[in-house]
């Protein structure tokens, strides 16, 4: 059974108070809170076995190497990889995109190309292609959405033509829940024989994720927001696309032989990993992993699917409420607005209540200009949120609403 008391025992952080008042953790979506297990792992890794990994002949740079790389081995079974040359730890999801769009268009874009993204998606899978479209001329396209935060499907095989190079969408979307048909998304570019990336930042800590059924050419997600360490993600990329990527940074680790004459690099992953890696934060990522796993992904996201369902109805109840995204398949998050209450306010006043929940328009200015508003306030659930604290989110509304 998923036992919510013993769950919430693992991160001692909850039973914390915030202004006298009981911490209702609800920012998720931004960051998780850290289990006991993942701290200890990498407290123990710095007091025991603190070495540089790889190429170090002594006894401590070999065990830290071997934890390492049993942490990309750890990553490959939890995406079901096919090889642990196919993952590449980065600082994050925003390492990952910026990757992919720097050397993909290095290699394999000229001035007119052109790349597909969708309208509700992160700031990172938008500025690092406008950035380009400054100094190569591509050409960004743009998926519509409906109303309801759904993506309009025929909208987006529209937007193919023979200058389509790359697609790069979000499995789900970190403002409105809606969970993309990533799959049909895929089909359709290979269709079109154009190669996807797929940004999981919001799908990795709340799914089963299997990129060899999705058949995705790349998927980037971050440690930070599935109960890892802060400033380490994972890069996956089918080992055909790695290999004809050129390098994104120059350095120590990624190099075969230099010379002043000419350099050579190694064979992915290592070629797209210059310079000492966080190799603490690698081995607190494959225990955050380990941790989920051990829970149960399938009971994680039916627990976190009740929680989403159950705050939806009960902030339907609330008088003047909007709640922005109702896409059929909704995963994890809750962004609203109740009245003409500024989201500011709202979350400010939550927050001396003990509620913690995120402000703003969420790294996603072009979908709050698609909905119409300047931002939201948003409730993030995760393995260990209760329906009590969707009443105290909800209680905690009511109360603002009155003051107003």
């Amino acid at each position: 059974m998923y036992d919510i008391e013993n769950i919430r025992k693992d991160f001692p952080i909850l039973s914390r108070q915030v202004y006298g008042r009981p911490l209702v953790y609800l920012d998720n979506a931004a960051t998780t809170q850290k289990p006991l297990c993942v701290l200890d792992a990498m407290r123990d890794e710095y007091l025991n076995v603190n070495a540089n990994v790889h190429r170090g002949v002594h006894w401590m740079s070999q065990q830290a190497t071997e934890l390492h790389e049993a942490a990309r081995e750890t990553v490959r079974r939890f995406l079901h990889a096919k090889s642990v040359s196919e993952i590449v730890f980065t600082r994050g999801t925003t390492e990952g995109l910026n990757l992919v769009a720097s050397s993909f268009s290095d290699a394999f874009m000229t001035e007119g190309d052109e790349v597909i993204v969708s309208v509700m998606e992160h700031h990172s899978n938008i500025v690092p292609w406008q950035l380009l479209a400054q100094k190569k001329s591509i050409v960004l396209k743009v998926v519509p959405m409906t109303d309801r935060g759904e993506l309009r499907m025929d909208g987006y095989e529209s937007l193919f033509s023979e200058r389509t190079r790359l697609v790069s969408v979000t499995q789900v979307s970190n403002v409105l829940g809606t969970i993309n048909p990533v799959e049909e998304i895929i089909r359709v570019a290979h269709a079109h024989g154009v190669p996807v990336m797929i940004d999981g930042a919001q799908s990795a800590p709340h799914m089963s994720i299997d990129v060899r059924q999705m058949d995705c050419d790349f998927f980037t997600f971050s440690g930070h927001k599935m109960y890892g360490p802060t400033g380490v993600g994972v890069l996956y990329g089918k080992e055909e696309w790695l290999e004809r990527l050129p390098p994104y940074q120059g350095g120590g680790e990624m190099i075969e032989r230099v010379s002043f004459d000419n350099t050579t690099f190694e064979r992915p992953p290592l070629k797209f990993e210059a310079g000492t890696p966080d190799y603490i934060a690698t081995h607190g990522l494959a225990t955050a992993i380990d941790y989920m796993q051990a829970l149960g992904m399938e009971d994680i996201q039916r627990h976190e699917w009740e929680l989403t369902r159950y705050a939806t109805e009960r902030l339907k109840a609330v008088e003047g409420m909007r709640i922005f995204g109702e896409a059929e398949h909704k995963d994890a998050v809750v962004s609203f607005l109740v009245g003409n209450i500024h989201p500011m306010d709202m979350g400010t006043l939550l927050d001396r209540l003990g509620i913690a929940v995120r402000t703003g328009h969420h790294c996603a200015q072009p979908l709050m200009d698609r909905l119409g508003i300047l931002g939201t306030v948003r409730a993030s659930f995760s393995l260990y949120n209760t329906k009590e604290e969707v009443d105290a989110l909800v209680a905690g509304i009511e109360r603002v609403a009155k003051m107003f």
